[in-house]
């Protein structure tokens, strides 16, 4: 359900906007700091506005789809112009398709990555069962004594001898 104006609140507490987006103080401090959002003071503590709330949506939103702090900053500064948003939705226009197109590519190079590993697994599967179709099984690297007769083992030369000597 849509939120209306009669419904937003007007202030807001750091731990109820850390908990709504999930961000730590830490990153809240951060966009601080970088002039994304711009809180009051209620003595020590932070109060954040409707209008730093929904920046921080922005800010989110653009993060996920991997724009820059840098580019976050633009689009958010030019909210400021009074030509009724028009800068700021063409500037905006610009990096969406600018990064639609990055990720775009990225896609085609992660592809191609996904089609050479699957070539490789193929390649070490067939070597590995060539490998163990001509090897004994890994820990069972002793063969066993071939069997003369029934009653007798066949033995080493050395342990020939040995048996001999101690007799």
């Amino acid at each position: 359900m849509a939120e209306t104006i009669a419904d937003r609140k007007e202030r807001y507490s750091m731990s109820e906007l850390r908990r709504e987006f999930g961000v730590t103080a830490r990153t809240l401090r951060f966009y601080e700091d970088k002039g994304l959002l711009q809180p009051s003071r209620a003595g020590q503590a932070r109060v954040f506005s409707y209008r730093d709330r929904a920046r921080l949506a922005l800010i989110m939103r653009a993060k996920r789809v991997g724009f820059s702090l840098a580019d976050i900053k633009e689009i958010l500064d030019l909210y400021q112009l009074k030509d009724g948003q028009v800068t700021q939705l063409r500037v905006s226009l610009g990096k969406a398709r600018q990064r639609v197109a990055e990720l775009q590519a990225q896609k085609v190079e992660i592809e191609q990555a996904i089609t050479d590993l699957q070539r490789t697994e193929k390649v070490i599967e067939g070597m590995l069962r060539e490998r163990e179709r001509a090897s004994p099984p890994c820990g069972d690297s002793t063969p066993e004594p071939r069997r003369i007769s029934d009653n007798q083992t066949a033995v080493s030369p050395e342990a020939a001898q040995l048996q001999e000597r101690n007799g």
